[in-house]
């Protein structure tokens, strides 16, 4: 997701700075110094949208100690000048117990705090392919998934020819083990067994055709 907009005389932000001048402001998210306008379109509101209701039923069913996130600030302790804001994100209520900013400011800091996100890919999809699938594995985030319903990514990464690609990348021994599901394909999450879902239901089809219920 994202398109940079431009910094004061292209001067990078720290954290403290970020914060500060958008730490309230759901739209923008920091990646070494440079900040991201979200600008998120309607389709793409709709696809996070969906990804979260069906979420929240699977947790519900599973009874599960987790909650879903949309746009919550995840700022790495071990990133000096990155400040994430993953579309969704599943939150383990055990482990934010521990987050020393949660209760006042409402930052995630801990990647065991997350079990699970999801980036719905805009403008700027290299952040999602590449910075975010490196250091998401290296927080140890169980399940990445990288919903791309415009077929924007590089070839490499989604094949050719382009086409909406929902990929689904699982952490083994440290690494991502990324798969990836088109059309009528069935997800297969391993956080989220039995979701009945196909690609294309996830990718394309608007939250008013589906049954939705939030958490």
């Amino acid at each position: 997701m994202n398109v940079a907009i431009a910094q004061t005389k292209n001067q990078s932000l720290s954290l403290d700075e970020f914060v500060a001048r958008y730490g309230s402001d759901n739209r923008y998210e920091l990646i070494d110094g440079e900040v991201f306008d979200l600008e998120p379109t309607g389709q793409h509101e709709e696809v996070a949208a969906l990804i979260t209701a069906k979420i929240c039923v699977r947790i519900d069913q599973l009874n599960l100690p987790w909650f879903v996130l949309q746009r919550g600030l995840f700022r790495p302790a071990n990133a000096s000048m990155v400040a994430f804001r993953p579309d969704v994100m599943v939150i383990d209520r055990l482990e934010v117990a521990q987050e020393p900013l949660w209760q006042e400011q409402s930052i995630i800091t801990k990647g065991s705090s997350i079990k699970f996100v999801a980036e719905v890919v805009s403008s700027n999809w290299q952040n999602d392919y590449a910075r975010k699938v490196e250091d998401y594995a290296a927080l140890d985030i169980p399940e990445y998934w990288i919903a791309d319903y415009l077929g924007l990514g590089g070839i490499r990464h989604i094949g050719k020819p382009k086409q909406p690609t929902l990929s689904i990348c699982t952490l083994v021994n440290g690494e991502y083990q990324i798969d990836l599901f088109r059309g009528n394909e069935t997800i297969a999450s391993p956080t989220f067994p039995n979701l009945n879902l196909t690609a294309e239901q996830v990718l394309n089809n608007p939250v008013a055709k589906n049954s939705v219920t939030t958490c």
